[in-house]
Order: structure tokens, then C-alpha cells, then sequence
């Protein structure tokens, strides 16, 4: 009998251990928040995110590392002011937080009383509190309709599937009604002045609140009696006090976009498949590594990832070197069609494009009009 091992293929590298060489040996993986997939459903043609967010990349410590580092984010102060608000909306047992649901959409239903439910969420690791919240909603429901009573989930923990792999979400709190209907609700700092919040802050804690949204559906997928609200109450401070105030927002426009986009999105092993082995995004690596693994993975840049992606300035700043004009924007981008560069549009506005190119045709016949009119207001007569 032969001492040497039997010949064959090496063994197949899994999805799992693939990802963890992507991020780096000593490098753990950097959870998915609703705030990040509200980001990514937003430019799902952007494969760089997709993959950077599925392997669990540190994208912050990432960007430092290529030496354009994010310059976006909440201060200090910030973070405590709106614990600090979270917990006074919290307080007693979520009695002001209930009565506020009851009073905005509690229609119908009887007021919440002594008897209201704070359920205990604990469990081990976020599979296993995503385990617990599931049940938890179960019980609330099945309570709900033997009893009428409400129910409070303090920072329940969502499973999401997003491009084939697991994202575990943590709104800020989800109620069950005693009708069996559930309410996702979002806790914001900014304050709401006069009844009305900053509407670009309000529409993206309702991008934010679509991902809580599609993840308790697939949740109550499985009860026959649960219904997912659609309408999701935003808390926010009244004035300039730190008293609560509240406002419905209907997000069915944001949920169907956001699921739309979701789906749209390249899985995880397919973007990891495309890449060269030994590849990784190790911050403790070379910045000229580093540059070339990002180089390796396609991106669909645009200004308005500047306020929402932790790489924005290092994709801006390659977009500019390779005179892209998606620098300029997605509406300029989708106007331009095949003229993917700036110095190509300038030379078709000048007249060198093909006669039979409707877009060099446009840019051309733009270019001479506004030479005209610069003509007209210049002259004296």
C-alpha cells in the first residue's frame, strides 16, 4: 500500500472562508445595518459596495488606509444627545413611546395600559436574538388576539438576506398592536419644529425604515395573523425641547424601491468568484495592495455617494482621473449614453461626433446655440 495521500482536486474554498480572506486574517466582519442596505439599494449597479458590505470590509478603516478617509458621520455630542432621547422616549416601561403609537395610529384599538408587554430579547450572538425576536413577535401576536394587549420590542434583531448573505438588522423598536398589526418605529435626534422635520432627514430614516420593514415581512411570512404596517411612526424631540414628538410616514414608496433594488443586486459569491486568489482589502496591507484590490472590483460612482459611502472620496478621485462623467452625476451619465468620458462630450459638442449619433447631434446643436446667444448678449448694438 502507497504511503503518500491520494491524489485529487484540493479542497473547495467556501463562501465563508472567502470572505474572511477578502477582509484579512485578523480582520472581523463588519455587520450590515439598515442604514448601509438603504445606501447600497440606492446604486445597486455599484458591485465594489455590494461586495465590500456582503465580505463585511471595514470600509472606514478601508478608505484610511488608501489615504482618502470618510469625512461623514455623527459626532460625539450627537450619539449621546440621541441615546440620551431614546431612553426618555423609552422610559417607564414605554409608556410615552406606546402612547404615541395609540394616539398616531391606534385607531381603533384600545389604549395601552399597565398591562403592556416589554418582552426580553437576550440571547446569545445576533442569530440567536434574531431567533428570540422572532418568537417574541410570535407570542405578542398570538397574546394580542386572545387578550387585546400591546406589545414593545426594545431593539429587536432582523434577519435580511441581501445578495446571499445574512444581514441582521436592530431598529429602534418594533410594536405589536392588539389587533396583531406590527409598527416599526424610528427614534431620530433632529428635531421636529412646528410639527415638520427636515424632509431630507425624514426621507431617509424612511429609506432606513423600508429595510426594517421588508425584514419583518419575511417574519411574519410565517403567521398567518401578522400584518406589517406600512405606515412607521418617526420620534423626534418637539422644538427645541427634549420633549417627544411624533409623525406617521407612509413608506410604501421607499419599501417598493428599496425591494426592487435589493433583488437587483449581483450575490456575493458571484463578485468573490470574479476575483484573482490572494486577492484581499486588509487595511494592514500597502496602499498600493489596497488600491489594486479596489481597482479589481467594478464601481458605479456618483455625487451622491459623498453622503452615504465611506469610499466616496477615493471613487471620486479615480472617476476624476479617468475623466468619467459620472463624476457629474447620474442624470448627466444617463443623458450622455455612450459618451462615457468628459473629454468625448466636449469633442462631440465641438462637431466631432457621428452624424449618426443622436447624442453628438444634441450636444453639437446645444453647443451652437448657446455660442449664439454668448454672441447676442455680447453685442453692443
Amino acid at each position: 500500500m502507497s504511503s503518500y495521500p491520494p491524489s485529487g482536486p484540493p479542497p473547495k474554498t467556501t463562501l465563508r472562508q472567502r470572505l474572511a480572506d477578502l477582509r484579512g486574517p485578523a480582520v472581523p466582519p463588519r455587520p450590515l445595518d439598515a442604514r448601509a442596505l438603504a445606501a447600497l439599494a440606492a446604486n445597486p449597479g455599484c458591485g465594489r459596495r455590494a461586495l465590500l458590505d456582503g465580505a463585511g470590509v471595514d470600509k472606514t478603516a478601508l478608505a484610511a488606509a488608501l489615504g482618502s478617509p470618510a469625512a461623514f458621520g455623527q459626532s460625539q455630542f450627537a450619539i449621546i444627545r440621541g441615546n440620551s432621547f431614546e431612553a426618555k422616549v423609552k422610559g417607564d416601561g414605554g409608556a410615552e413611546l406606546l402612547r404615541l403609537v395609540y394616539e398616531h395610529l391606534g385607531a381603533g384599538s384600545e389604549p395601552p395600559g399597565p398591562d403592556a408587554r416589554v418582552p426580553d430579547l437576550t440571547a446569545a450572538g445576533p442569530e440567536g436574538r434574531a431567533a428570540r425576536t422572532a418568537l417574541a413577535l410570535r407570542e405578542a401576536t398570538a397574546g394580542a388576539a386572545a387578550s387585546g394587549a400591546w406589545t414593545l420590542l426594545d431593539h429587536p434583531m432582523l434577519a435580511l438576506e441581501v445578495a446571499g448573505s445574512p444581514a441582521y438588522l436592530e431598529p429602534d423598536a418594533v410594536v405589536v398592536h392588539p389587533d396583531g398589526r406590527w409598527t416599526v418605529v424610528e427614534i431620530k435626534s433632529f428635531p421636529m419644529i412646528d410639527g415638520a422635520a427636515d424632509a431630507a432627514k425624514v426621507g431617509a430614516a424612511a429609506r432606513q425604515a423600508a429595510v426594517y420593514v421588508l425584514a419583518l415581512e419575511k417574519t411574519a411570512g410565517k403567521l398567518a395573523s401578522a400584518v406589517v404596517g406600512h405606515t412607521v411612526l418617526l420620534v423626534c424631540p418637539k422644538d427645541f425641547s427634549n420633549l417627544p414628538a411624533a409623525a406617521p410616514v407612509d413608506i410604501r414608496r421607499e419599501r417598493a424601491v428599496t425591494r426592487r433594488q435589493l433583488e437587483r443586486l449581483t450575490r456575493v459569491e458571484e463578485l468573490a468568484a470574479a476575483l484573482p486568489e490572494g486577492l484581499s482589502f486588509d487595511p494592514a496591507r500597502p496602499a498600493e495592495e489596497l488600491t489594486e484590490a479596489v481597482a479589481a472590483v467594478s464601481a458605479s460612482y456618483a455625487p451622491e455617494c459623498l453622503a452615504a459611502c465611506e469610499l466616496a472620496f477615493h471613487c471620486r478621485e479615480r472617476a476624476r482621473a479617468a475623466d468619467a462623467v459620472t463624476a457629474l452625476g447620474r442624470s448627466v451619465r444617463g443623458e450622455l449614453g455612450a459618451l462615457t468620458t468628459v473629454e468625448e462630450a466636449l469633442a462631440a459638442a465641438a462637431g466631432s461626433g457621428g452624424p449618426d449619433d443622436p447624442t453628438a447631434a444634441s450636444l453639437h446643436h446645444a453647443a451652437r446655440l448657446r455660442a449664439e446667444a454668448l454672441e447676442a448678449a455680447a453685442c453692443p448694438c
